[in-house]
Formats: C-alpha cells, sequence, structure tokens
C-alpha cells in the first residue's frame, strides 16, 4: 500500500512538471485533473503560477475555475448515471436526507459554498450529489465556477500580498472563521444579484416607457 502511494505522489510530482510549463492553460488542465481524477495540490500550484506571474493573476484565476468546473463534471455525471447508493454507503440515511433537502431548497448555494472552500473539505461529494440530486448542468457549471473563483479570487489576492506562504494562511482562516467568511462572502454575493436585478428591471422598465412615448 505504501509502495502504491509513493508511486502515485512520483506521477503526480511528473504530470505537474509537465503541465507547469504550459502557464494559464497548465493551470487550468491541472485544475481539470484535480476535480476529476488526480487530487493535486492545485491551491498551491496556482499560488505559484500567480506568484511568478502577478500580472496575469485574473487570468490564473478564471482558468483555475474553468478547469475546476469542466474536470467536475465526471462525478457529477457520474452521480447522475445511478449514484444514490454509492452516496449511501458513503454517508448515513440521515446526512443524506439533509443533503437533499438543502440541494432542493437552494441548489446554487448547496454548491457553491463548498466550491468555495479550500482542503479538506469533500468538495467532489458535493459535485456526485448534485448530479444524484439531477442539478441542471448550467446551474452546476454557474456554481461551481463562481464558487471557484471566490476561492481563487481570495487565494489570488493574499499571493500577492503575502507570496506562496498565503496558500497556509487561507486554509487556516477558513478552519478558523469559516463561518463569518462564507456568511461574508454570501452577503456580498447576494448584494451583486439584487444590485444586478435591479438594474435589469430599470433598464426595461425605461425601455417599456419609451416605446409607450
Amino acid at each position: 500500500m505504501k509502495h502504491l502511494g509513493a508511486l502515485f505522489s512520483k506521477w503526480t510530482l511528473v504530470l505537474v512538471a509537465v503541465l507547469k510549463p504550459l502557464g494559464i492553460w497548465g493551470a487550468g488542465a491541472i485544475a481539470l485533473l484535480d476535480s476529476s481524477t488526480i487530487p493535486v495540490p492545485m491551491d498551491f500550484l496556482l499560488a505559484t503560477y500567480i506568484w511568478t506571474d502577478r500580472r496575469n493573476a485574473v487570468f490564473y484565476v478564471l482558468m483555475g475555475a474553468a478547469g475546476s468546473a469542466i474536470g467536475g463534471l465526471l462525478p457529477f455525471f457520474l452521480g447522475r448515471a445511478g449514484g444514490e447508493l454509492f452516496l449511501l454507503k458513503r454517508i448515513d440515511r440521515a446526512r443524506y436526507e439533509r443533503l437533499r433537502d438543502r440541494f432542493e431548497k437552494q441548489e446554487f448555494l448547496a454548491l457553491m459554498i463548498p466550491s468555495m472552500l479550500p482542503p479538506p473539505t469533500p468538495w467532489k461529494m458535493f459535485v456526485f450529489a448534485a448530479g444524484v440530486f439531477e442539478m441542471r448542468v448550467a446551474t452546476y457549471l454557474l456554481a461551481v465556477g463562481l464558487g471557484r473563483c471566490v476561492r481563487f479570487g481570495i487565494l489570488a489576492v493574499l499571493t500577492i500580498r503575502y507570496g506562496p506562504e498565503a496558500v497556509n494562511l487561507l486554509q487556516h482562516a477558513m478552519r478558523r472563521h469559516a463561518h463569518t467568511v462564507l456568511t461574508s462572502v454570501t452577503l456580498v454575493i447576494l448584494a451583486l444579484v439584487f444590485v444586478s436585478v435591479r438594474k435589469n428591471m430599470e433598464r426595461r422598465a425605461t425601455r417599456t416607457e419609451n416605446r409607450l412615448v
């Protein structure tokens, strides 16, 4: 078992070494692998990319988020293909029902919030559950993409300010103040959504008035 673990670690290092020189595209490929099949230290690698190429930090964040969303489609569709029994083997019935109720009430936040959290959050379990509970693909992509943008965006800001050590800082802060951080970020996102919806309604009202005139 130890031999297999060492072999897996070496294979991961080789794979990362091959993809790392690809820059922004490499960040997307590593994120895709991390969210689909092969777990890699995504936060640390992304922080390294950003630290060495700070001018393109936004593109690394967006590519990392896109790679995570696309790669996560694998566990998502596995869950949709009939993963209820598999999920019940991983969690008990009570937790399964709470998870199902959460997705039924607010599926977007039920997936976006775990997507914002760093390891050891069982992110793939939530993605798998999203497939089991038949979440729409477009909603899935938006929830994961936005959640990852928030997570990687915070990581980028901390990395530019403190260096790659920001990975440990972010994980430590999330473990100690996860509730406060999530509440604050969620409120900001809801405020932005409210402002955006309000502006769209005002534009539609103005267009309607102009047509009537």
